[in-house]
């Protein structure tokens, strides 16, 4: 029997999550792009850096530091969510802990991009996404293995 990936609940998570990386990569370069001129950086590779740590205000920082953070857990959620895709996992408490992820890393963007204080409140909110995620793998591992 094929396995018919249009038809499996996990992808819509799986692009969701992409389309919102993309969405805070907008959003960062609309305050990035605008404050290179306004805070006069030098562009040169050896300083922008420093210079971007230094002469843009946090809160221009704070949503490239999100979409960093975009990168690097929510890149487990994709290989988790398409191999439970993959292993054909339709069940509805999957689906609902897959958008659940997802739902928790817009929050985190939202909170980090504009507010971001106090820190423990991002935190909990990523340790949240954290938990979420390591039933997702424990699923998985539990129907592969």
């Amino acid at each position: 029997m094929a396995l018919n990936l249009a038809k499996t609940p996990l992808l819509k998570p799986v692009i969701a999550l992409a389309g919102w990386s993309y969405l805070m990569e907008l959003w960062m370069y609309s305050g990035r792009i605008p404050a290179l001129t306004k805070y006069n950086l030098d562009l040169s590779p050896e300083k922008i850096s420093d210079e971007m740590k230094t002469k843009i205000p946090p809160i221009v920082r704070y949503k490239a530091d999100n979409y960093n953070h975009l990168h690097e857990q929510p890149t487990y959620f994709l290989a988790v969510a398409l191999s439970l895709a993959l292993i054909g996992d339709n069940h509805k408490y999957t689906n609902y802990a897959a958008w659940g992820y997802v739902g928790l890393r817009v929050v985190h963007s939202l909170y980090q991009s504009i507010l971001n204080d106090p820190i423990l409140v991002r935190f909990s909110i990523f340790a949240s996404s954290s938990a979420v995620l390591a039933g997702l793998t424990a699923r998985a591992a539990q129907l592969i293995f």
